[in-house]
């Protein structure tokens, strides 16, 4: 039976840098590979989407299976299996959004402001304003000429049949992705709706591993959900 294990990254910058790793997320990553390579958890091939926080958690995850003289293969880039761009979405639907929803205009307004500090709570939050861009991006409440939501998904579950059409027995493939894009696999595989979908992606840990196993009948089976093993300190533990 072959597996595909969807990792997310681990936990990123700030939100006007969400695009790195924060010293944390690099630890987790690190955990995660050290994790990994005691298992001796062999892959067949290693793909990462295109952003660097998916990337870099790739690298931190290959660098601790060599240091253990544990083989790891080549990382490959697919930007299939980016995130959606959350910052692009928020500057074509926030300023609209803001004023047909008051409550929106004013949390705004007060979250524009404390992203000055990258200390903030803000940085590491799913808040209000959060929610609503992202629901008036799904329903196209607003004008966005970037990639709809619909397109996103279909993208996603795309990534993951080709990875599916490519399994062979006992194959294993690593995929280093975000939450939505997990979000989206499990839900393929379990026939979930949409408001099922992103109640997985917001709950999706940082660096956390999502299993799916193929069987014969050559139909994708769900094993593990979100595990975090690496961290076995609560305080490590994060979504953003």
């Amino acid at each position: 039976m072959s597996a595909i294990y969807l990792f997310r990254h681990g936990q990123a910058g700030p939100r006007h840098r969400y695009d790195t790793l924060s010293e944390l997320g690099e630890r987790q990553a690190r955990l995660l590979g050290e994790r990994l390579a005691a298992q001796g958890l062999h892959f067949d091939a290693v793909v990462a989407g295109g952003l660097e926080r998916q990337q870099r958690t790739a690298a931190q995850v290959q660098g601790a299976y060599r240091d253990a003289g544990v083989a790891f293969p080549d990382i490959t880039v697919d930007q299939q299996w980016n995130e959606f761009d959350l910052g692009a979405v928020y500057q074509q639907v926030a300023e609209p959004l803001s004023r047909t929803d008051p409550e929106f205009a004013r949390l705004w307004a007060e979250m524009v402001r404390d992203m000055e500090n990258e200390h903030a709570g803000v940085h590491r939050l799913h808040n209000y304003c959060d929610v609503e861009v992202v629901r008036a991006w799904v329903t196209k409440t607003h004008p966005y000429d970037g990639e709809s939501w619909d397109s996103f998904r279909a993208r996603i579950e795309q990534a993951l049949h080709a990875l599916q059409q490519r399994g062979g027995p006992g194959r294993k493939v690593a995929v280093f992705t975000s939450a939505t894009p997990v979000g989206i696999s499990v839900g393929k595989t379990l026939g979930l709706d949409e408001t099922q979908i992103w109640r997985l992606a917001g709950v999706t840990y940082n660096s956390s591993m999502t299993s799916l196993r193929l069987g014969e009948d050559g139909e994708l089976r769900l094993f593990s959900f979100n595990a975090v093993p690496h961290l076995e300190n609560p305080e490590m533990w994060s979504f953003r």
